[in-house]
């Protein structure tokens, strides 16, 4: 799923609104390190122009002004948001850097500032970013030092002093070892907290829209049912009437082939109030408990050998041992059949549909059902749950309508990702059962 929501850019909206406070705090940030600079050479009455001070103004005028380039370009490089955000941490963590060499090197206060950077990045590249980050901070740091201890540069005392007090190679170890855990340990708490704010808030979206969706289809559902009865009983005296015509015009071949087509288009459309009738109340059916694995491969097998199907689609199955659920093995058959078909169908030529089944922390068992077909555009993955909405030439529209009815009456949820020209993967959440706690009659699969 991660090839349809890449981590840095789940969520548009907020992702910009984050970089606009970034770019905000860090000009409130340069502010005070200008007024900070002015407050001391005032209190210390030092009103020369010193290295250190010069340093520091114009430090904070650079910092100022690359906010004021920021806040013009976020507009600009939407597509970019990512490689914009690291040069962002990049340039920030040089200033850091700049900022410890003008203020004692090795006896800087400033040197906490590292972990404000690797703090704020793991609010944009979650964990694995802020490592990277973690990393880049902890060498600038040691490089600074090691240039230091060597005599390369002479780090300035913040008044413009010269360091007297001599470091030693043991003080540079432990400092740089002491930066790195705390880099470290920073980036990876954070980055933990991050990436789990971002889980929960794709998993309550997705509630959201399951919510909505199961709303829409409850009321399109009661209005079905009647509608669809309403329609089903002259239907049916109307297909008893013609079968009784038909034997009266035998003989009679053009009246004949006008029958049949009659009873044909009868029994279609008989057909399509009987799907409609399944979509607006689906049945519970003969709940049993399941054990998933061996129904997944049962259908994977009948599947392939339909030949419907054709030999140009594989499955690639990746099951768990002991993943009971308890569902009408019909009912699981239906939903998963026809969720392979859609696969194979969105599939031109030669291609592969992966299924993989998971036991996940929240107590729910996973299967994801992945295809390298077609794929979908957003509106149309926000529509095809939609009763009658279909992109075949052929299709009634009610498929993934009645599968997400009956994963609904046992209280399971279905998401689907998808993009166009990376396919799609649809994801079901079903109810585990436990043997030990429930013991029920599991079923045959037959």
């Amino acid at each position: 799923m991660s090839k349809f929501l890449p981590n840095y850019q789940h969520d548009k909206e907020t992702f910009n609104r984050k970089l606009k406070w970034l770019v905000s705090i860090r000009l409130l940030f340069a502010l005070l390190l200008l007024g900070s600079t002015i407050a001391y050479q005032i209190g210390n009455h030092v009103y020369s122009l010193e290295t250190p001070i010069v340093f520091l103004y114009g430090l904070s005028g650079t910092i100022v002004l690359l906010s004021a380039v920021y806040g013009v370009l976020l507009p600009i490089v939407k597509r970019y948001q990512l490689f914009f955000t690291y040069g962002q941490i990049t340039i920030d963590a040089l200033c850091v850097t700049l900022i410890i060499y003008v203020t004692g090197g090795y006896s800087s206060v400033f040197s906490f500032l590292y972990l404000v950077v690797v703090i704020y990045s793991s609010v944009f590249v979650f964990k694995r970013g802020s490592l990277l980050v973690a990393v880049f901070c902890s060498v600038q740091f040691a490089v600074l030092l090691i240039l230091e201890l060597n005599g390369t540069i002479d780090s300035f005392g913040y008044g413009g002093i010269i360091a007297g007090t001599a470091i030693t190679a043991i003080q540079v170890s432990q400092k740089c070892a002491i930066m790195t855990a705390a880099c470290f340990s920073v980036a990876f708490l954070s980055g933990y907290l991050s990436d789990q704010e971002r889980k929960s808030k794709a998993e309550l979206v997705a509630m959201e829209a399951h919510l909505d969706r199961v709303q829409n289809l409850a009321q399109i559902g009661e209005m079905a049912a009647g509608l669809a009865h309403e329609i089903k009983n002259p239907l049916a005296s109307l297909s008893g009437a013609i079968q009784i015509l038909k034997g009266e015009v035998e003989n009679d071949k053009d009246n004949m082939r006008l029958m049949h087509i009659v009873l044909r288009e009868t029994d279609r459309l008989s057909s399509l109030v009987n799907n409609f009738l399944v979509f607006a109340r689906p049945s519970a059916g003969q709940t049993r408990c399941v054990n998933l694995g061996e129904a997944l491969t049962e259908i994977v097998t009948l599947f392939e050998k339909d030949s419907s199907v054709g030999q140009w689609i594989k499955v690639d199955l990746a099951i768990i041992p002991d993943a009971y659920i308890e569902i009408d093995p019909l009912q699981l058959r239906q939903v998963v059949w026809n969720l392979l078909l859609n696969g194979a169908e969105s599939i031109d030529n030669e291609g592969r549909i992966k299924i993989s089944v998971q036991k996940l922390k929240n107590e729910r068992i996973m299967v994801e059902i992945a295809d390298d077909g077609c794929g979908m555009d957003e509106k149309t993955v926000k529509s095809i749950f939609n009763p009658f909405f279909t992109t075949k030439p052929d299709g009634t529209g009610l498929g993934l309508s009645i599968v997400y009815r009956i994963l609904e009456t046992y209280d399971c949820r279905m998401d689907v990702q998808s993009k166009p020209g990376l396919g799609s993967v649809f994801t079901l959440y079903f109810k585990p059962v436990d043997l030990t706690q429930k013991p029920l009659k599991q079923s045959s699969n037959d």
